[in-house]
């Protein structure tokens, strides 16, 4: 557990303080939609309410899971959460891969105390769901009384960690009984390397409907494990530190493999949301924008970013005459060179 906690508080620090941004482009930047000089809308009348999993979100945003297993990652996430109930939105817990070696841990996930109403998303890799089978992963859901599960994919990450996982065959059988077996949803998510055409039409044909793309432009998590560890693995995690496929990109070809989406990796505003509703997302998640909300302000911090996001989307929703997300979805856009270029070379 010791080693579990040490990785985990190592991970928190480097991303309060460090670089640990991808360099490159998530390519949001090339989506621009047109304005709209003449809306015939109020801004009270814009409505971002989202149907998802069964609850209605006051907009379409997810806090997205970031740790837990230690004392510190429970106050976190505790305090996510509660930002999240005021503010209407989703949020989820980081892996839970302490808790399913260490029970003893799970208060460090267990938000419900604090937020009974939100959409909660439990959260494990997809080696660990993989080994452990659907009735121990289903445990941790309930456990937390989740709403959705997400199973991670970090192969990178893993691969640049000296103590990281070095096998993944099976997981996309396991992802397939766990779409089966579960009772909840199951979101299958990156963890900032976005999917390729291919791998999402496996998904597809293997039963599942969601996937987070989290794409590159965002956190880095081969560039925050070359922040620690051997020499080794600092060097190995520079030099895939800008690996991935760009957020944007990543969005359409899940939307054009016939998958949901949420939208993730680099999403740092009102308008990088909107691009990524517009390319066909259901959702948008972030994570290190809140995470350092949080480190500045504590949950305080959390709220006033939420909120200011939420403005800023429905700000842009009335700029290109969008009344509500179904709307916004279908305005006009023009698409950046370079983002055209990976969608046409993505068929």
């Amino acid at each position: 557990m010791t080693e579990i906690a040490d990785r985990k508080s190592s991970h928190l620090s480097l991303c309060a303080t460090e670089d640990v941004e991808h360099h490159g482009a998530t390519l949001l930047d090339e989506v621009r939609l047109l304005h709209e000089a003449l809306p015939d809308l109020s801004l009270d009348e814009v409505n971002l309410e989202t149907p998802l999993f069964g609850k209605t979100l006051r907009a379409p945003l997810v806090i997205s899971g970031m740790t837990g297993g230690t004392d510190e990652a429970g106050r976190l996430n505790r305090a996510l959460a509660a930002a999240a109930q005021k503010l209407g939105v989703a949020m989820g817990v980081g892996s839970q891969r302490a808790m399913l070696l260490h029970p003893d841990q799970a208060d460090s996930y267990r938000v419900r105390e604090v937020a009974p109403d939100i959409l909660l998303f439990a959260n494990l890799g997809a080696v660990q769901a993989r080994d452990s089978g659907p009735a121990a992963v289903a445990e941790l859901v309930r456990a937390i009384g989740a709403d959705a599960l997400c199973v991670h994919l970090n192969a990178a990450q893993e691969l640049v960690q000296d103590e990281g996982d070095r096998d993944f065959r099976g997981c996309l059988a396991s992802l397939a009984a766990l779409a089966k077996r579960l009772p909840v949803p199951v979101i299958v998510k990156e963890t900032g390397c976005g999917f390729a055409p291919a791998t999402l039409a496996r998904l597809r044909d293997a039963g599942l409907e969601w996937v987070d793309v989290s794409g590159a432009g965002g956190t880095s998590w081969t560039a925050v494990e070359s922040l620690r560890g051997s020499a080794r693995q600092k060097a190995l995690g520079a030099e895939l530190r800008e690996w991935g496929i760009p957020t944007a990109a990543a969005v359409v070809y899940a939307a054009r493999a016939g998958l949901r989406v949420i939208a993730s990796g680099g999403i740092r505003g009102a308008v990088d949301a909107a691009a990524a509703l517009a390319l066909g997302a259901d959702a948008v998640s972030l994570a290190l924008p809140f995470f350092r909300a949080f480190t500045e302000g504590e949950q305080a911090g959390v709220l006033t970013a939420g909120e200011r996001l939420i403005e800023g989307l429905r700000v842009v929703a009335l700029l290109t005459g969008a009344r509500d997300v179904r709307a916004l979805r279908g305005v006009p856009r023009v698409l950046g060179p370079n983002l055209a270029r990976w969608i046409e070379d993505g068929k």
